[in-house]
């Protein structure tokens, strides 16, 4: 069921609404949003209705689905578009080094979201998505962020709960703390298998004033062919060059 704070506001019910669809959802009925969300069946009709009419969602067969107003919305968060605004050319470019696929994240709580995602036609089965989430510790993006973070984020995540996503997720608070530690001392961080089967990453962190974290940028490839340790300086060169590129354009300031 859908996050339900905030339900006794109208918009709290539209966000829970919004906030019900999932990445694999192609649509939804009237029936499961009810369930998802909690709200009353007229309460879900009338406002999926005016979703509809403000572009939000779109009525097909088969129920709602989430529409391209939310994109153009989504497009208007200042700090994320300028960010790939800058970050694109050096993602392109380091794509065009490695032909695999390329991500670029940031943090929020305790998740990596992320930002963009570039891949061809024989890029990795990944979990990852645009705009979609994963937990900091076990991806290499996320590890190249909490690395980098401060000693208060570190300690929340290490004494937290660590979800075991598969059988080679870290889940040892002091296994990764080892890590962190690696990380901080070469600016490199690797992912085995850690947030999906067969899945190999290497990433480094975007840093700004004060050695702040504002990004990390991968690239990911499947175990048998990819070999993370051969692309750790064309990825901290992406990193560097964005970093750079953002100092100059005193962002986020």
């Amino acid at each position: 069921m859908a996050d339900t704070s905030g339900l006794d506001t109208v918009l709290g019910k539209a966000l829970t609404i919004l906030r019900a669809f999932r990445p694999e959802d192609q649509a939804v009925s009237l029936a499961e949003l009810v369930r998802r969300t909690g709200l009353h069946k007229a309460t879900t009709h009338r406002l999926a209705g005016a979703l509809v009419a403000n572009r939000l969602l779109d009525r097909v067969d088969g129920g709602y689905r989430p529409s391209g107003g939310l994109f153009e919305l989504g497009m208007l968060a200042s700090p994320e578009r300028s960010l790939l605004e800058m970050a694109m050319p050096f993602l392109q470019d380091l794509y065009e080094r490695t032909h695999e696929t390329v991500h670029l994240g940031v943090r929020e709580g305790h998740d990596v979201v992320y930002v963009a995602k570039i891949g061809g036609h024989r890029q990795a089965k990944a979990p990852s998505r645009i705009g979609g989430r994963m937990p900091l510790h076990c991806t290499a993006i996320g590890k190249a962020l909490l690395a980098h973070a401060d000693d208060t984020l570190r300690r929340e995540v290490l004494t937290g709960p660590l979800e075991r996503r598969t059988p080679h997720t870290v889940v040892a608070p002091g296994a990764l703390r080892r890590q962190l530690r690696r990380i901080t001392e070469t600016g490199i961080a690797f992912e085995l298998e850690e947030s999906a089967p067969g899945l190999l990453c290497v990433a480094a962190p975007v840093l700004g004033y004060d050695d702040e974290p504002l990004a990390a940028i991968s690239v990911a490839g499947p175990v048998g062919r990819f070999r993370p340790d051969r692309y750790t300086t064309p990825v901290r060169a992406a990193a560097a060059g964005l970093a750079s590129t953002l100092a100059r354009r005193d962002f986020p300031r």
